[in-house]
């Protein structure tokens, strides 16, 4: 018997949302980073097994909005918990239940959906975690089950998707086996740049930023293929920072996008890195559906 069904993944922004899907995946579909509210948009990435087919959505984490991506990304997270059939629960195993983390629960407490909880970073839990901080998140709400994981190290993942297998219904595959998202490539890209921006900046500037692919084509001569992408940032000083001096900050982050667009499409690529400025961007429902946030 086949099962197929929806699984959304949600939690406070940074406790490894998109690492455990990764991990599931077997191979880096979503971005990560340190930085929180690292993922914007929610995302349906596929899993196909022989007896299965789990479509987890990766979601922003919950957070207070500061502006209107901010309302967005929530909105989009929120929304997620509807017309699923399993809500995964991310929290951490470095610290205690915190306000997000209750904010959340109460959430989850007026929803009829399976919950189960996942305490990821299990490699990295201090000594009072099982005694002390793990009764205070199974305090948090009636979850039909908790998995200790560490999403990064691939660790008590087998158990957590045969219990997910376990809870979904008979179904159809609702997409091909061979697909592992309902997102197009020049999304994945942008995604891919936009994540390199993250791990070299620092303060407001990763934050302030948005990718968007200007054009995505196969040379006719040569098996290359041609990217060319905006980078946007809020302020003039941003840009600067992006660039770098004499170019290097913008050269690195091509050539580590470079990289990690090859090994994801397949294919050598030139890569066209271009700063511009959309002041306010973040603020402004124009912008933010220009480059596909709303």
């Amino acid at each position: 018997m086949f099962v197929s069904g929806f699984v959304s993944v949600i939690g406070r922004p940074n406790v490894g949302k998109s690492t455990l899907i990764n991990s599931f995946l077997g191979q880096k579909l979503l971005i990560v980073s340190d930085k929180p509210q690292t993922t914007r948009n929610r995302i349906h990435a596929i899993l196909t097994t022989e007896e299965a087919q789990v479509i987890f959505l990766d979601t922003p984490g919950i957070h207070k909005p500061r502006h209107r991506l901010g309302n967005y990304m929530v909105k989009s997270a929120l929304g997620a918990l509807k017309e699923v059939e399993l809500i995964i629960f991310m929290v951490e195993a470095t610290s205690p239940p915190g306000p997000g983390d209750r904010y959340i629960a109460a959430l989850l407490q007026e929803i009829d959906t399976p919950v189960f909880l996942v305490i990821n970073k299990m490699d990295l839990a201090p000594a009072q975690f099982e005694k002390e901080w793990l009764p205070l998140y199974l305090q948090q709400g009636k979850f039909a089950k908790h998995f200790p994981v560490s999403a990064l190290q691939g660790k008590n993942l087998n158990p957590l998707l045969r219990e997910i297998i376990k809870i979904l219904p008979p179904g159809p595959q609702y997409y091909p086996p061979e697909m592992q998202t309902d997102r197009p490539e020049e999304f994945l890209a942008a995604e891919m740049i936009r994540e390199k921006v993250l791990l070299q900046t620092r303060e407001e500037i990763p934050h302030s930023t948005a990718v968007e692919i200007d054009s995505m084509e196969l040379r006719e001569d040569r098996d290359i293929l041609d990217v060319r992408a905006v980078i946007y940032v809020e302020r003039d000083s941003q840009k600067g920072i992006i660039i770098g001096k004499n170019g290097a900050m913008l050269k690195q982050i091509g050539t580590e996008a470079r990289l990690e667009l090859e090994n994801l499409l397949g294919n050598p690529i030139f890569l066209d890195l271009w700063v511009k400025v959309k002041k306010d961007w973040r603020r402004k429902d124009s912008y933010l559906r220009q480059l596909g946030y709303e």
